[in-house]
C-alpha cells in the first residue's frame, strides 16, 4: 500500500488538480462557483493526507519524488518531493484553504467566479512552493503567488486603500524576489558537479566559503522580504488593514517566507549561516520585541494581530538560529500553528467586520455579549497564540524559548519578557473590544456565528486541542529530517 501510493505522482496530482478546478470554477457558467471551488479543496485536502499517511517518518531524504526533464540543457526539473519538514505543511494548508472558501461562502458578492478560480490558483503555488525540488521550479511557484494575491487584495478589500494595498505588497515582493533569482543562479554556477538547480545535488556539493556568503545574505534579504524581517515589514499592517482578513489570513497563516529560510537560505550555505547566525539572531530579536510593543499600542485589530505575527515570527527565526533539533522541530511546529491559530484568528476578524463595518477599538466593545461563541473562540485561538498550556502553541513555544535559551541565553530571556508583552496585549484589547457593555447599536443587534462559521472554527479549534495533548503526532514526523538538518549546518 505505502509502496503504491510513493510511486504515485500524488504531488503532481495535487498542482493539476487546482488549477484545473480554478478552470472549471471561472469559466463553466452553470456551475456554482463556490461549490465548485470547495469540492476541489476539499479533494486536495483528501490527497494531503493520502500523502502523510504514506509517508515514512523514520526515512532520511525526500519521499514522493518525481523527477522529469524540463529545460535539461540549463540544469533545470520538474523536481518534486517532500520530507519531515515540509510533508505536513501540505494538508494543513489545504485545511486553511477549505476554511478561507467556507469564510468567503456569502461575503463575496463582486466578480465570485473570478475570487474562487484565484484562491485556487494561490493554493496550487503555495503547494508548489512547498514540494519543489528544484530551485527555478520553486522561484516559478514563488512568483506566480504575486498574481493572485494582488487581484484579491486589490479588488476585494475592505479598506479605502485597497489598491494601493495591493501594489505596495506586490512591489515588495518583486523586489524581493530578485535577490532569491540571483542567489539560486550563483549556487548553480559555482556547483562542483556542473551547473545544477536540483536541489539535492545543491544541498550534497560544498562550495567556497565566499560564494555562500554572497548566497546566504540574498537569500535571507528575499525571503526575508516575505517572512516579514524588520525593516522589511512595512507592507504587513497596510496588507493587513486594507485587504480582506480571508487573504491576510492566508498571509500571515502561511509563512513561506519563513520556510524558504530553512529550506533554502540555511542548508545551502551552511558555513556561511553558521557564521552569521549573530545575524539571525538580531533579527529575531528586534522583530520579537519590536512587533510587541507595536501590537501593544495598536486600536485596530487587524494592525494588532499583524504586529503580533511579526513578533511571533521572530520567535521562529530565532528558533531557527538554534541550530538545534529541538529549535527546528519547535520552529516547524509554531509555523503550523499560525496556519490554525493566526488563520482562524483573522478568519474570526473578518466575521467580525462582516457585522460591524469596523475592526477599530473605539467602534467595539459589548461584542461577548451579543456574539458569545465568536468572543469565545476569539479568546481560545488568542490563548493558542500566547503559548497557553492544552494547547498546540504550548508545545511549539517551549521547544523554541527552550532551544534559544540552550545557544542563546540573552535572546532567550528577550523572548521570555516578550511572552509577558505577549499576553498584555492580547488580554488588553480583548477586554476592550470584547468585553463590558456595547456602545454601539450594530454591536447589541449583531448576530453570533452561523453553522458554516462555527463549524471552521470548531475544526479549527480542535486541530489546536488534539496537537496541545498530543503533539507527538507532529514531534515523531519532523524528527529525523530535522535531525539531518542540524547535521548540515554544525561544523
Amino acid at each position: 500500500m505505502t509502496a503504491l501510493m510513493t510511486d504515485f505522482p500524488l504531488l503532481s496530482l495535487l498542482l493539476l488538480m487546482l488549477p484545473l478546478g480554478a478552470l472549471l470554477t471561472g469559466l463553466i457558467p452553470w456551475l456554482d462557483a463556490r461549490w465548485a471551488a470547495l469540492t476541489t479543496a476539499l479533494l486536495v485536502f483528501a490527497v494531503t493526507i493520502v500523502v502523510v499517511v504514506g509517508f515514512d517518518p523514520t526515512q532520511m531524504g525526500f519521499q514522493f519524488v518525481e523527477n522529469s526533464p524540463w529545460m535539461p540543457g540549463l540544469g533545470i526539473y520538474y523536481r518534486l518531493g517532500v520530507d519531515g519538514l515540509s510533508v505536513l505543511f501540505l494538508p494543513f494548508t489545504a485545511l486553511l484553504f477549505v476554511a478561507v472558501i467556507l469564510a468567503s461562502w456569502n461575503a463575496i458578492r463582486t466578480l465570485p467566479r473570478f475570487y474562487f478560480a484565484l484562491l485556487l490558483v494561490l493554493e496550487c503555488t503555495i503547494l508548489g512552493i512547498f514540494t519543489a525540488l528544484d530551485t527555478i521550479l520553486f522561484f516559478l511557484f514563488w512568483e506566480l503567488t504575486l498574481l493572485p494575491l494582488f487581484f484579491l487584495i486589490s479588488l476585494w478589500g475592505s479598506g479605502a486603500n485597497r489598491r494601493y494595498a495591493g501594489v505596495k505588497y506586490s512591489l515588495f515582493m518583486l523586489v524581493g524576489g530578485l535577490p532569491i533569482l540571483i542567489g539560486f543562479v550563483i549556487m548553480a554556477i559555482h556547483n562542483p558537479g556542473g551547473l545544477s538547480f536540483a536541489y539535492t545535488d545543491l544541498l550534497q556539493n560544498s562550495r567556497d566559503y565566499g560564494v555562500q556568503v554572497t548566497v546566504f545574505f540574498l537569500l535571507l534579504l528575499g525571503f526575508g522580504v516575505k517572512i516579514p524581517l524588520f525593516p522589511l515589514h512595512t507592507w504587513l499592517p497596510v496588507v493587513a488593514q486594507e485587504g480582506p482578513a480571508t487573504t491576510v489570513a492566508l498571509l500571515t497563516g502561511l509563512k513561506v517566507g519563513a520556510y524558504g529560510l530553512l529550506r533554502f537560505a540555511l542548508p545551502l550555505a551552511p558555513q556561511a549561516a553558521y557564521e552569521y547566525r549573530w545575524v539571525l539572531v538580531g533579527l529575531g530579536m528586534i522583530g520579537v520585541l519590536y512587533g510587541a510593543v507595536a501590537a501593544l499600542s495598536q486600536t485596530s485589530l487587524r494592525r494588532m494581530l499583524a504586529f503580533s505575527s511579526l513578533s511571533h515570527v521572530g520567535l521562529v527565526v530565532l528558533g531557527i538560529a538554534a541550530f538545534s533539533p529541538q529549535g527546528m522541530q519547535g520552529a516547524v511546529f509554531q509555523l503550523l500553528n499560525f496556519t490554525v491559530v493566526a488563520g482562524g484568528l483573522f478568519l474570526i476578524t473578518g466575521f467580525l467586520h462582516q457585522r460591524t463595518g469596523s475592526t477599530e477599538v473605539l467602534s467595539l466593545g459589548g461584542v461577548a455579549k451579543s456574539m458569545p461563541l465568536l468572543a469565545s473562540f476569539f479568546f481560545f485561538l488568542g490563548l493558542a497564540g500566547i503559548g497557553m498550556p492544552a494547547t498546540s502553541g504550548f508545545p511549539a513555544e517551549f521547544l523554541l524559548i527552550v532551544s534559544i535559551l540552550e545557544v542563546h541565553t540573552g535572546a532567550g530571556l528577550v523572548v521570555l519578557f516578550v511572552v509577558v508583552l505577549g499576553a498584555a496585549y492580547f488580554l488588553n484589547f480583548y477586554r476592550k473590544a470584547f468585553l463590558g457593555e456595547a456602545r454601539h447599536d450594530i454591536i447589541r443587534d449583531a448576530p453570533d456565528l452561523k453553522k458554516r462559521e462555527l463549524g471552521i472554527l470548531l475544526v479549527l479549534s480542535v486541530v489546536v486541542l488534539v496537537f496541545g495533548f498530543y503533539p507527538q503526532g507532529i514531534l515523531d514526523i519532523t524528527e529525523t529530517s530535522s535531525q539531518y538538518w542540524v547535521s548540515l549546518m554544525l561544523p
